[in-house]
């Protein structure tokens, strides 16, 4: 009811501005000594100016805006729908009257409408806007001071939709490493500096918040403005990155929490589409370990590159069931087989290979968990060793073209049962591919953030409940990279294999696990060692201060990807490592000896750490 009042309210006056403006005209043209005639001629072109911009105001939406919201967009509609109406107007005129309208008073009365239109709407814009804060304020929500970083055209819309939305937060002023911006205002804002001056201003200010709004930004950027910003203490925010925003607007309701991935600051990977579409598409691809961090997310990326079809086979059926059904949803076209089996099991793996005649082979399935795998050896040598030399003969059996393995930097001289495991595999397929027409290929690569059984949500698990987070040791480093940029990588790989090599991913800096930990309780809102403890709790069995990624035997040379490398081992002999795991196969079944040192005389490189 109150809106429709509103809106009547609005058309009189527009009534009102429409009489007053062309009674102004008329007088001013004529100092208010006009005739009989042209007094006449003033209320009849006053009833069909009326009528006309009515229309016109009705017809350009005049009457269905928000006016408290008014922009750019509305003062063009005000524009339109006053120089529409007036020119039609004036041209009814033309035909009705004997005597034209004098030129003098239509452009008067057209210039007088727009200004007092407009100027009615944006008065109550300013009307209603301190208002609305009033309300705010009433409602006793303290406004939240927030550093903009970035006054380009992404920080320009995020200050108006704070201003709009009335959240409570309040801007305060912009950064921006454009020079030429420094000391400028920007709707009615500083910019205050480049990002060195980003502490000093939190101070100046009392800033509660930075939100940085360079969506274009690279991540090496981003990174670097993220890690000044942290070291402040006050909440850090983000505006998604352009290739995120699919509906194109960006909006303040779109602003998410900095990651720690955010802070490894690597740019998005470059990857060969047509490489990579060689030997997918149209292809069957198999995915062992289909439902697992690494697993699922190549078949997310596999089904990009139109695959003949994806097998997925795990162990468990609740991880392969939630991958098949998010692959049916964002991918219907792609076809899909969901196979429940245990690699361990020969002959279940002869009978998938037989009835679906895989072209394509991504072996991700193993046990990764370093500690667990110390207290359980014989698991990780069934599942990594044994269950991987099943996939890998079967692969050779049935003619597989690719065969990739998922290794890791653990597998470089190994001090762990997991790292002398993955390490064997390696040794099991290149020895396999000097007779095999299959091209059999490793991958290997450090941490993955965000993992199943991975740092971070281990971390997060930790800052949820309160703390402590625990730290093996301050001085530990590993290499992490995000879960899809790994396995980009690894397809990447797959397209420049001819059988043998094992393929290095460039990770990037090692970065320290107490650094890590730091970031993430920072991004959390706490201050480390004040507001939430990091407890020391020493390492852990199996595992070292530093990983690898070669062995002091290993050359590395260049690939045509400038973060794929190539290591290329000593040659070995298929019957020498075949007699090997047959000896470990004994040990296993029978007890016949210790398991750990089966792997020190298969991986004389393993060193065990007391």
């Amino acid at each position: 009811m109150k809106l429709r009042r509103d809106t009547v309210l609005l058309f009189l006056i527009d009534i009102a501005i429409v009489w007053f403006s062309i009674a102004t005209s008329y007088w001013f043209r004529f100092y208010g000594n006009y005739s009989e005639y042209f007094f006449s001629q003033m209320i009849l072109f006053g009833t069909i100016s009326t009528v006309c911009l009515g229309f016109s105001f009705y017809y350009f939406r005049l009457y269905r805006r928000a006016w408290r919201y008014a922009s750019i967009e509305e003062i063009k509609s005000i524009f339109m729908a006053v120089v529409c109406g007036s020119f039609i107007a004036y041209g009814f005129s033309l035909v009705l009257f004997s005597e034209r309208v004098p030129l003098s008073i239509a452009v008067r009365t057209l210039e007088t409408i727009l200004l007092l239109s407009g100027g009615t709407r944006f008065l109550v814009r300013l009307m209603i806007r301190p208002r609305a804060d009033k309300d705010v304020q009433d409602e006793a929500v303290k406004p939240v001071n927030v550093l903009i970083v970035g006054a380009g055209d992404c920080g320009n819309l995020v200050v108006r939709d704070m201003r709009q939305s009335a959240l409570g937060m309040q801007p305060i002023g912009f950064i921006d490493d454009d020079p030429r911006k420094f000391r400028l205002s920007v709707l009615g804002l500083p910019v205050l500096g480049g990002r060195e001056r980003i502490p000093e201003m939190v101070t100046a200010y009392g800033v509660q918040e930075i939100l940085i709004a360079i969506p274009s930004g690279s991540r090496s950027q981003i990174a670097e403005i993220a890690r000044i910003c942290k070291d402040t203490g006050v909440k850090l925010r983000m505006m998604p990155r352009i290739n995120d925003l699919i509906s194109g607007k960006v909006s303040i309701n779109r602003v998410r929490e900095v990651s720690v991935e955010d802070l490894l600051g690597r740019d998005p990977i470059s990857i060969d589409l047509n490489g990579i579409m060689t030997y997918v598409r149209h292809n069957t691809v198999l995915v062992t370990g289909a439902g697992g961090s690494i697993g699922s997310e190549l078949c997310r990326q596999i089904s990009k590159f139109e695959p003949g079809k994806i097998l997925l086979l795990g162990h468990g059926e609740n991880s392969i069931f939630n991958i098949e059904m998010e692959l049916r949803k964002s991918f219907p076209n792609v076809r899909l087989e969901t196979i429940i089996a245990d690699i361990q099991d020969l002959e279940r793996m002869k009978s998938v290979f037989h009835e679906h005649r895989p072209r394509v082979v991504f072996h991700a399935a193993a046990h990764k968990h370093v500690p667990l795998m110390e207290r359980n050896p014989v698991e990780a040598v069934k599942n990594n060793v044994f269950g991987s030399q099943n996939v890998a003969n079967c692969a050779d059996l049935y003619g597989v073209e690719k065969f990739v393995l998922i290794s890791s930097d653990k597998a470089v001289n190994p001090t762990s049962i997991m790292g002398a495991t993955k390490r064997i595999a390696e040794m099991y397929i290149q020895s396999l591919n000097a007779n095999s027409k299959t091209q059999f290929v490793a991958v290997r690569f450090g941490n993955v953030l965000g993992s199943r059984g991975s740092v971070i949500p281990f971390f997060k698990k930790q800052i949820a409940e309160g703390g402590p987070v625990t730290v093996t040791h301050p001085e530990m480093v590993r290499f992490f990279m995000t879960i899809p940029e790994a396995v980009q990588l690894v397809l990447q790989a797959g397209s420049f294999a001819e059988g043998g090599e094992i393929f290095v991913l460039d990770m990037g800096e090692p970065v320290k696990i107490v650094t890590l930990a730091e970031d993430l309780i920072r991004l959390s809102g706490y201050e480390p060692y004040e507001e939430m403890e990091i407890n020391f709790t020493g390492i852990r069995e199996g595992e070292k201060l530093y990983e690898e990624l070669l062995t002091s035997a290993e050359n590395t040379t260049a690939t045509q990807h400038n973060r794929i490398f190539i290591g290329k081992p000593v040659d070995m002999q298929l019957s020498r490592i075949e007699l090997d795991i047959k000896r470990l196969r004994k040990v296993v079944a029978d007890g016949s000896g210790s398991v750990r040192d089966t792997i020190e005389q298969i991986v004389p490189i393993y060193e065990v750490v007391s």
